[in-house]
């Protein structure tokens, strides 16, 4: 059994319903909004299968899980990286500040 971690996003139409019960099933573990956490004998690739039809053209999946080598390690498994919400919320290096 390894140990993974799952992170989605299906957007507001999403098939959420059979993703909680596919997560149900797998007795995973809630990590906050959209994160969860399980043990399974599926493989990577298993996984990916399973959840194609839940997961939908729109919807992101991204998996954590160890590699080859047993270090950690994540994919997308649906989906890419978008903006992080927090991109802006820094002053970029090199920028004048008022000594107001």
């Amino acid at each position: 059994m390894t140990r993974y971690w799952l992170s989605f996003d299906l957007g507001l139409r999403g098939n959420y319903d059979d993703l909680y019960r596919w997560l149900a099933k797998l007795e995973a573990r809630e990590c906050g909004d959209g994160m969860a956490t399980f043990t399974t004998a599926l493989t990577p690739t298993q996984i990916k299968r399973a959840l194609k039809p839940i997961i939908g053209k729109k919807g992101r999946a991204y998996l954590i899980g160890p590699d080859k080598d047993g270090k950690w390690s994540g994919k997308w498994l649906f989906g890419s990286r978008r903006p992080a919400s927090w991109v802006g919320y820094t002053e970029v290096a090199g920028e004048e500040q008022d000594d107001a």
